[in-house]
């Protein structure tokens, strides 16, 4: 679920970066865009996890504490996906800028120097 989550929302990104919007504002834009339909899809199951956690059966007593895991873990998930992944889109971002500043500013520019014919 984490991870359709995540594809939600970078495909999103990549649509709008394709279709000419700078990544900053791709990303300023997908976090509201798609801001619901991951909220409902992680409430969905933290929702149907409910009834297996208030059970008290003997039964169940063994699955409670999987099941209090797994929607913690969802509701974890869900905020690092709506808060971690556009800031890891940004921070590639800036190190693809950094990279072709690097290249353009610092390395110098070279002449091409013909190699020796060999014989």
């Amino acid at each position: 679920m984490v991870i359709n989550d995540s594809l939600v929302i970078l495909g999103l990104i990549n649509r709008l970066v394709r279709g000419g919007m700078s990544v900053e504002e791709a990303v300023m834009q997908a976090g509201p865009r798609r801001f619901r339909a991951i909220l409902f899809t992680s409430l969905t199951t933290f929702v149907g996890l409910a009834p297996m956690v208030v059970e008290t059966s003997m039964q169940a007593q063994f699955l409670i504490p999987m099941a209090i895991s797994l929607s913690g873990g969802v509701a974890f998930a869900t905020l690092l996906t709506l808060l971690l992944i556009p800031a890891l889109v940004m921070f590639r971002e800036d190190m693809l800028n950094l990279k072709a500043w690097i290249a353009s500013h610092v390395m110098p520019d070279h002449e091409e120097v013909e190699e020796p014919a060999s014989s």
